[in-house]
């Protein structure tokens, strides 16, 4: 089994864009007021849920109204 020390390098990139990505969908669900499908608590729900780049993922594919 591969120590810690050595998954570092692949850890860390991810680790940030995961919690940029949540961040930015957490900004984007509280300054917008229309939603394609659902509202807003449902999306703070799946988003919050879903945390490990799922539920991000599927808010912009499913929940974010078209600009």
């Amino acid at each position: 089994m591969p120590e810690i020390k050595e998954l570092l390098p692949f850890l860390i990139p991810l680790i940030i864009a995961q919690f940029s990505l949540l961040a930015y969908t957490l900004y984007h669900i509280f300054t917008h007021k229309s939603y394609k499908r659902g509202n807003r608590i449902t999306w703070l729900i799946v988003t919050l849920v879903g945390m490990n780049f799922v539920g991000p993922i599927l808010y912009f594919l499913l929940g974010k109204e078209d600009a």
